[in-house]
């Protein structure tokens, strides 16, 4: 029998009061894709950042290839064959591609003159995006000018370049494109192939069944059950996973297009570079209207235009008060609220507590008699988001770059609901969460939809779109090509041939 390649033995992780890991141990064998599942907060990506460098463990210890392994960072461990691709954004914004890939390396680019030979630096990058199958990135394009799912495959075409014997990828799919994810698929299938390891998490059932050859599943710290590939079975994973049973509608449980004839906002002829072309569209009080379409159909500029973040080429936003959305302070004056697919980058400060993200948006909300931001208002605000939203969190001035994925798109819809957004522009609001957190989400929805609030809600699973919207925009290059209205017969294939 092969020995593993790497060995976690009783690995402990502590946040505060809240326990991420509770002695765990985890084996990955050479040539497995082992695949890693559990509800947010479940502590998948802890045990993953440890084995890459990212975090210390509070207790434990690790073996890589037989020998002790404590990494120092995360460059020292991919260096030395653990490499992690990681679930937010991994790149510098203000350098070059080239620059971003081989950033702890510059010093082997240097001329005889010491200065960095650009020419050779991104003549490599370029190298090494081509040699995984990533086309249409330059190592000279500019970090920050690329689009979210770009900059993901960056990242990955940064760590296989390092030809490492373990990939870790943690959430990365819900990031990329089709072609995007079967770029990522090739790579891992040909790593297995080679006689090397990859652990992929993924909160989508059915990727992580088709991808991995185990499963392991981990709830609350804990390992529960690890399942051989025979034995893959939605439902038994999914029991495991969750430990409950869910309860209530998943999606909406009614079936017809209900809103109020007010419309409190519209968009006329949005012009934007080759993304938006010609877009007009009404969002009424109490209606979610989903947008669909391909990563590069345009729709996810349509989100930032309609929050006044994009500088129109021309047409213009308004509001049902009849105001001009021209910035996104002027969209916050008009109770509009964005949630970014780019989370990380966006819509939160990593470094600050969950109380600053909630509370920066709302300080006409607790002012006092005179005006003045009181430490009691401010809590009690907090709180009350935190607490209706289920937050897991040791307190609230927790740093939220300490929070898994699912409990930081909580604290992004806190700061927008606590304020009081009668317009909420969701852009892949669940991406990255698991199924239990996706449940409330959507139950959060309905129940605003109901009190009157308005939703555009962008997203790339149709499922989703079908599940949740009074009516579906459907946009292929930067256009709208078709709109559905909500129906018990509407499917997937009705819409598909729209997008591609």
């Amino acid at each position: 029998m092969n020995k593993p390649v790497l060995e976690m033995k009783n690995i402990s992780k502590r946040f505060g009061s809240v326990v991420a890991l509770n002695e765990v141990d985890l084996e990955v064998y050479p040539g497995e894709i082992r695949g890693l599942i559990g509800e947010n907060g479940s502590g998948k990506s802890t045990i993953s950042s440890i084995a890459a460098g990212m975090q210390k463990a509070n207790e434990g210890e690790m073996f890589f290839k037989g020998n002790r392994w404590e990494p120092a960072s995360m460059i020292d461990a991919l260096n030395k064959g653990i490499g992690m691709v990681v679930q937010e954004s991994g790149t510098i914004g203000g350098i070059s591609v080239a620059e971003n890939m081989f950033l702890a390396e510059l010093g082997s680019f240097k001329n005889k003159f010491g200065l960095v030979d650009k020419n050779k630096l991104e003549r490599k990058a370029d190298e090494a995006l081509k040699s995984v199958g990533i086309a249409g990135i330059s190592g000279r394009d500019a970090m920050g000018r690329l689009d979210f799912q770009d900059r993901k495959l960056v990242e990955i075409a940064k760590v296989i370049m390092k030809n490492p014997d373990i990939l870790i990828i943690d959430e990365t799919s819900t990031a990329l494109s089709h072609d995007g994810r079967q770029i990522m698929y090739s790579l891992i299938r040909k790593m297995r192939d080679d006689g090397k390891s990859v652990i992929f998490i993924s909160h989508d059932l059915d990727e992580i069944m088709e991808v991995c050859d185990t499963l392991t599943v981990l709830r609350d710290g804990n390992i529960i059950r690890t399942f051989e590939k025979e034995e893959f079975a939605a439902d038994a994973i999914r029991s495991s996973m969750i430990g409950r049973e869910l309860k209530g509608d998943y999606y909406r449980a009614d079936t017809e297009c209900t809103s109020l004839d007010e419309v409190v906002l519209s968009a006329q002829s949005l012009n934007y570079k080759d993304n938006l072309k010609d877009v007009s569209l009404e969002l009424h009080r109490g209606e979610i209207v989903g947008v669909g379409g391909l990563a590069s159909s345009g729709m996810h500029d349509l989100g930032e235009a309609l929050f006044g973040a994009l500088k129109l080429d021309s047409g213009y936003v308004i509001c049902g008060s009849g105001k001009e959305i021209l910035s996104p302070h002027n969209a916050m004056g008009q109770k509009i609220g964005y949630v970014s697919k780019d989370r990380d980058q966006k819509s939160l400060c990593l470094d600050a507590s969950i109380k600053d993200n909630i509370a920066i948006a709302g300080m006409n909300i607790f002012k006092n008699k005179i005006n003045l931001v009181t430490s009691s208002g401010e809590k009690k605000y907090v709180k009350k988001q935190v607490d209706e939203l289920k937050i897991k969190c040791s307190d609230m001035d927790q740093a939220v770059g300490q929070l898994s994925g699912g409990n930081k798109q909580k604290v992004v819809f806190g700061k927008w609901i606590g304020c009081g957004s009668e317009i909420l522009i969701l852009d892949c609001p669940t991406r990255g969460v698991d199924i239990g957190v996706k449940q409330a989400m959507y139950q959060l929805m309905v129940k605003l939809k109901n009190e009157g609030k308005a939703i555009l809600m962008i997203s790339e699973e149709l499922p989703e779109l079908i599940g949740m919207s009074d009516r579906v925009l459907i946009m292929k290059d930067g256009e709208i090509t078709r709109e559905f209205k909500r129906s018990s017969t509407l499917s997937e294939g009705d819409i598909i041939s729209y997008m591609i």
